[in-house]
């Protein structure tokens, strides 16, 4: 299932990334955790990128990259990057709305007229900002059994809608904050009907050659490998089944929602290029950065962002995800510092989700 996994941005005041000279001889915090979650958690495999102030970069792995042949885990591999694909396809949509081609409040009926009917949805008075920011009201699609049962299957963006729009909407669109990857389904249809282009075609564009994310790209219809060296994604029903690789799925269910195929230093470069305003002009970004609380899970929604509290003050910006076989965490502080993780298995308990959380939080306070 695709799910906030949640990442944000830090404002940090003391400490550094990496280690000193001094400190060399110690244990490794970073590898420590990522050793951790293997050893204790028994994740298949746990990969980190890390990087200072200055863009330098330190990449860590640990477990092992195939489970059948024990070959090690590849530096920095790609890995799927299931919702923070959300990030993506909401830079597009501010980018359009930068260009006036698309505006923030408009309803979701003036780009696809009659598109959104059911039993309490309206597209008429659900507005683009609703979407991006999770408000909407609209009820997901995602079907993880099915998903699971057929991960090659292939689904049109329509067939997914219907799978929603079969539903109730939740709530009044304004009324609160629920995620939902329907919202994103919704937003890329938007922006595939005001470029008249493939949304893939529009993110990779935008943003991958824009900022030379040369690992990243949004996979076309069919692709169901993962193209560069990457550690294989494992899934099991219960702690006590057998694993099961899911390297290989059409991720078309996942689409604008998650469908993005990325590495932890890219995604470390995309969400700093981000906040340094490489890719959208200072008002995009500040309706970006302008969040509501999301739930009870301690962190803010904002337009495809959230953002995160650290232990040791302020905040840090991303989004995170899962999608089957693999989970992304992580972000960026203010001043600049990077940290993402990927795990090659969705984890199965929230004590695992907190101690990779907390990995990500002391990786950023040191």
């Amino acid at each position: 299932m695709l799910a906030v996994t949640v990442l944000t941005g830090a404002v940090m005041t003391t400490g550094a990334l990496f280690p000193s000279a001094a400190s060399a001889a110690k244990p490794d915090p970073v590898q420590k955790s990522l050793n951790a979650l293997v050893t204790d958690d028994q994740m298949p495999a746990a990969l980190a990128s890390v990087a200072d102030r200055e863009g330098r970069m330190r990449n860590y792995t640990a477990g092992v990259g195939d489970l059948k042949t024990g070959a090690k885990v590849p530096k920095d591999g790609q890995v799927r990057a299931g919702s923070n694909t959300k990030a993506f396809t909401a830079v597009v949509a501010l980018q359009l709305v930068a260009e006036k081609k698309i505006a923030l409040d408009a309803p979701v009926d003036t780009y696809l007229p009659g598109l959104l009917r059911g039993e309490g949805i309206d597209g008429r008075h659900i507005t683009v900002r609703q979407l991006l920011q999770h408000t909407s009201g609209l009820p997901d699609y995602v079907d993880q059994r099915a998903i699971l049962d057929d991960p090659q299957r292939y689904y049109e963006p329509r067939e997914l809608l219907d799978g929603a729009l079969a539903q109730k909407a939740h709530f009044s669109p304004g009324a609160k904050w629920e995620y939902s990857n329907t919202n994103y389904l919704v937003a890329g249809l938007i922006i595939q009907k005001v470029t008249g282009r493939p949304l893939g075609e529009e993110i990779n564009r935008r943003i991958v050659d824009r900022i030379g994310l040369r690992h990243t790209y949004f996979p076309t219809p069919g692709d169901m490998a993962v193209r560069e060296p990457h550690p294989k994604g494992y899934h099991r029903d219960t702690a006590d089944s057998p694993w099961r690789e899911v390297t290989e799925l059409d991720p078309s269910w996942g689409w604008a929602a998650g469908a993005v195929i990325s590495t932890n230093s890219d995604l470390n470069r995309f969400y700093t290029a981000l906040l340094d305003g490489k890719l959208l002009p200072p008002a995009q970004l500040t309706q970006m950065r302008t969040t509501v609380p999301a739930g009870d899970l301690g962190f803010r929604y904002g337009l495809g962002l959230t953002s995160t509290p650290l232990p040791c003050g302020g905040v840090y910006w991303g989004h995170g995800g899962t999608i089957p076989g693999y989970a992304t965490l992580g972000g960026v502080t203010e001043d600049g510092r990077a940290v993402n993780i990927a795990l090659t298995a969705i984890p199965g308990d929230s004590a695992t989700e907190q101690r990779a959380q907390t990995a990500v939080e002391t990786t950023l306070c040191r």
